[in-house]
């Protein structure tokens, strides 16, 4: 899934910062600081490698599509191109001019459906991080909470860090019960309500 570490390490260590909203007077404590692997958790939890197989199952045929749209074209544009050269600078005929207006009405078409094919899967793999990231932060910071964390951090983000600072494996475990399964279908996306025409205003009563 695209950018989803950056993604979704960002919430993690937003997300997981603990004992926020003390007063500001307040003495600061000693850290204690957790390290949670997101790349890890985002490659192996159950729910993830169920979605990222499906995922690219919808990606496989998303480049399937693209290419029974494009395939048909390629031998006319061939034929198209061989016609220009072959006029060597002078205007086409009639007959050809018209192939070539309907050669690009179809590439058109065909740009169009498979650009919304590739936004319908982006919006899929853009839904799947967000359920994986809405249950995994809350996962980090009971997990943080019970080993006494005062801060969580990502790995990705840390150059070194001990064996006994990592919740990893809890988080991983906790997750996997509470998130079996996510969906890979978003919902289609919201239509703006079209805008209603402008009433016409009435004179104001002009008195005597």
């Amino acid at each position: 899934m695209s950018n989803t570490k950056t993604i979704i390490a960002a919430l993690a260590i937003t997300g997981a910062s603990l004992g926020a909203g003390t007063a500001a007077a307040q003495a600061l404590t000693d850290a204690k600081v957790a390290v949670v692997d997101v790349e890890r958790i985002m490659s192996q939890c159950t729910a993830c490698v169920a979605a990222n197989t499906q995922l690219q199952t919808q990606r496989t045929q998303l480049q399937q599509f693209a290419e029974q749209q494009t395939a048909p074209l390629r031998s006319e544009g061939q034929a198209l191109d061989t016609a220009v050269k072959a006029a060597n600078g002078k205007p086409l005929d009639a007959a050809t001019q018209q192939r070539y207006q309907a050669f690009q009405t179809r590439a058109q078409a065909a740009q169009r459906a498979v650009a919304d094919r590739e936004q319908t899967f982006q919006r899929n793999v853009q839904f799947v991080q967000q359920q994986i990231a809405q249950r995994m932060v809350p996962v980090i910071q009971q997990i943080s909470q019970q080993r006494g964390a005062t801060i969580t951090v990502s790995k990705e983000s840390t150059i070194f860090s001990a064996a006994t600072a990592e919740i990893t494996d809890a988080v991983l475990t906790t997750l996997n019960q509470q998130l079996p399964s996510v969906s890979t279908t978003a919902p289609p996306p919201q239509q703006q309500p079209a805008q209603q025409p402008a009433q016409p205003t009435q004179p104001a009563p002009q008195g005597r």
